[in-house]
């Protein structure tokens, strides 16, 4: 049996892996010079989303003024993007496991995780921002360790020989420990640092089991360069190598630029503005190592400098980029930029026409005066002031006014507004539509471009949602189970008392049994869903069970899905509690708890006669009188709860239910044409459903 190859062990020093390797790095340069011209393109489209003035526009006059549609647009799609990816419920990912409980630990550990990496201030608006203006998502998913020296104040007792002599006191110290702060590290790839070959490749996975490559483009510095020679990503001799040779270049001819170097390639050391940096690539690929093609992450420097090669160091094998287009073309990997298809050429055209109209403008504010000369011979005693007197020929003297040409300026600006916005999908409520053909437009036009909101909002945020958000949450759960190898602890949804608030997190035992998959975008569309569902489950409760023999109704999942989807992942555990987690606590701990002035819940298996003994010995305060009232309070209703099952009352207390079926609350409606019949309590309105995520046809009155 062959031996088992480590994962840090270095491959560039195998010949054959190293031919290998400069073949394959020959193709990714070639791929990077192919590529230029679409980088170039990137470089106007970001120019156009940064209102700054290039080479493009015709028009070269005194104003110089931009017109930020694109921003707006663009921006605009930003904003409700996220809005509709992170609901306000703050439920972002669904857990799908083959046992029936929920893992809540799972999912508290995940939320920590998005949190902590701020995914919703920071990455996500931006990565939504890139995939307009290059038409590329692409982010890459690492982890990262930061450790910190925390300095503490404690109270311990005295100590005399070593022992603690509580008798005498108490004294102050201070106490100082290393804390480890890990998770996963995203950081979004540009679109011109980004390569798969091949180019005409469907996905990451097809490029590399067809003999591709996958790169990124990497901009270390010395210290970089230090950091991954410790780390053995690199080998100690090319990493000092190349420390040596930044060392060594001179800044000679640093402001003149050879194009044709520059495309020819892009690994090697450059001088940029924050200093000396080398570029070097990133480039995952398939290779025969010991009779088996694997994946390795290998590292170039330029110059047929193989820096180090291994094995993915990542146990899910996986290559730690994602990457998806805004909009999917056949037969290629990128996506198209929002901004390419004649978006740029209007926004060219309406900086040209505000800035003519500007400047025309000037002139139309200025009067102009028209006099014979001949007639006036003190023409220059003519001055504009206050209460000025001309001593001229009125007659021999007039005024004319320029034409008002910056009217028409700015109306060709907002067509190309209104075009720009409507090539973009930008919110439909903000154009005219051709239904109504008048500024106010009635209910049922209304309602058409809130549902055309709905669907085409819904129908970009799906795509980031299934090519990116979800591969990212199953990729935070893999490296969770590789770098995690302690318990942490993490916050947990529940009272102060009755679930601790920090919960502790064991390492994840990866199989089969579990899938993450983001449920953002369903969450924030799910209104009508969950109104149809609590209909549904009515009408199942109401029928009898021998009307389905050999089956047995368990509708607890439901209203654990319906309560979770309704009140969200913080109020759900608290409004529908699983009576399983809900362990009796020690008498004792609770005292320590009410001792410190914590306010302590109690728990339905309780022996709440035990816990009233208990609770007496401690001193009277607030939280301890209430803790003692809950618990007078729960042995009351048990005790009634104890006599209605002697008597056998059925049903539940209070009037109302179906004819028949005393104690039984009436089954909701089903959603349906909308009419003024009375609905169930709650219910969607009718000119809502649009909105709330269910299709419908527009009323009009």
């Amino acid at each position: 049996m062959a031996k088992k190859r480590n994962r840090d062990d270095e491959l560039s020093k195998k010949e054959s892996v190293r031919e290998s390797l400069l073949d394959i790095f020959k193709d990714v340069e070639k791929g990077f010079t192919n590529q230029q011209s679409r980088s170039n393109e990137i470089l106007d489209f970001w120019e156009a989303y940064n209102c700054e003035l290039g080479d493009r526009q015709f028009y070269n006059g005194n104003s110089q003024t931009y017109i930020p549609i694109i921003r707006s647009a663009i921006n605009a799609r930003r904003t409700r993007f996220v809005n509709q990816i992170f609901p306000i419920s703050g439920r972002h990912v669904e857990v799908v496991s083959a046992e029936q409980d929920i893992p809540h630990a799972l999912v508290a550990l995940i939320e920590h995780y998005i949190a902590a990496s701020k995914l919703r201030t920071q990455l996500l608006p931006a990565l939504l921002v890139n995939g307009d203006v290059e038409g590329q998502y692409t982010i890459y998913v690492d982890w990262d360790k930061v450790t910190r020296h925390v300095v503490t104040r404690e109270i311990e007792p005295v100590e005399v020989g070593g022992m603690a002599m509580e008798e005498f006191g108490e004294v102050e110290t201070i106490s100082e420990e290393e804390v480890e702060d890990s998770g996963p590290a995203i950081q979004i790839i540009a679109d011109s640092d980004f390569l798969v070959l091949p180019v005409t490749a469907d996905s990451i996975d097809q490029a590399l089991e067809h003999g591709g490559s996958v790169t990124v483009l990497r901009r270390w510095s010395k210290a970089m360069i230090r950091s991954k020679v410790k780390a053995g990503d690199i080998t100690e001799e090319m990493g000092d190598a190349l420390i040596e040779e930044m060392t060594a270049q001179v800044k000679e001819g640093a402001g003149r630029t050879n194009t044709a170097k520059e495309l020819a390639t892009a690994a090697g050391i450059k001088l940029g503005e924050g200093g000396k940096h080398a570029l070097v690539y990133e480039t995952w690929t398939k290779l025969e190592v010991d009779k088996n093609r694997r994946i390795v992450r290998a590292y170039f420097g330029g110059a047929d400098r193989v820096l180090g090669c291994k094995l993915n160091p990542f146990w899910c094998d996986k290559v730690p980029v994602l990457s998806a287009p805004v909009e999917k073309a056949p037969g290629v990997f990128k996506g198209m930029s929002k901004i390419k298809p004649g978006v740029l050429d209007l926004q060219i055209a309406a900086n040209d026409a505000i800035n003519e109209g500007l400047d025309s403008a000037t002139f139309a504010l200025l009067p102009i005066v028209m006099t014979d000369p001949e007639k006036n011979p003190r023409a220059g005693s003519m001055i504009l002031d206050l209460a000025a007197v001309w001593e001229c020929d009125p007659n021999s003297t007039k005024f004319a006014n320029f034409p008002p040409l910056w009217k028409e300026a700015f109306q060709i600006v907002a067509n190309a507004k209104q075009e720009v916005f409507q090539a973009l999908s930008v919110s439909p409520a903000m154009l005219p539509q051709q239904t109504g053909g008048k500024s106010k437009r009635n209910q049922a036009e209304v309602a058409v471009e809130q549902q055309v909101d709905l669907l085409s909002t819904a129908d970009a945020v799906t795509n980031v949602e299934g090519e990116i958000l979800t591969p990212l949450v199953q990729r935070m759960m893999a490296l969770d189970h590789q770098f995690r190898d302690a318990d942490m602890l993490v916050r947990s949804f529940g009272e102060m008392g009755l679930k601790a608030t920090m919960q502790e997190i064991e390492p994840i035992q990866m199989g089969k049994r579990i899938a993450l998959r983001w449920f953002g975008v369903e969450a924030a569309r799910n209104a009508a869903q969950v109104q149809q569902q609590i209909a549904g489950l009515n009408v199942i409760r109401g029928i009898p069970p021998e009307q389905y023999p050999g089956y047995k109704l368990n509708i607890a999942p439901i209203i654990v899905q319906l309560v979770e989807s309704t009140f969200g992942p913080r109020l759900a555990p608290l409004v529908f509690m699983d009576i399983r987690e809900q362990q009796a606590a020690d008498p004792e701990v609770e005292n320590d708890m009410l001792e410190e002035g914590f306010e302590v819940m109690v728990h339905a298996q309780d022996d709440d006669g035990a816990h009233l003994r208990a609770h007496m010995g401690v001193a009277q305060s607030p939280a301890r009188d209430t803790h003692i009232q809950r618990h007078q309070m729960q042995m009351q209703a048990k005790q009634m709860a104890q006599m209605q099952q002697q008597q056998g009352q059925p049903g539940a207390p209070g009037g109302g239910g179906q004819p028949g079926r005393p104690g039984q609350p009436q089954p909701g409606s089903q959603p349906a044409v909308p009419r003024q019949n009375k609905q169930a309590p709650g219910a969607i309105h009718p000119d809502q459903m649009a909105r709330a995520g269910a299709p419908g046809m527009p009323r009009k009155f």
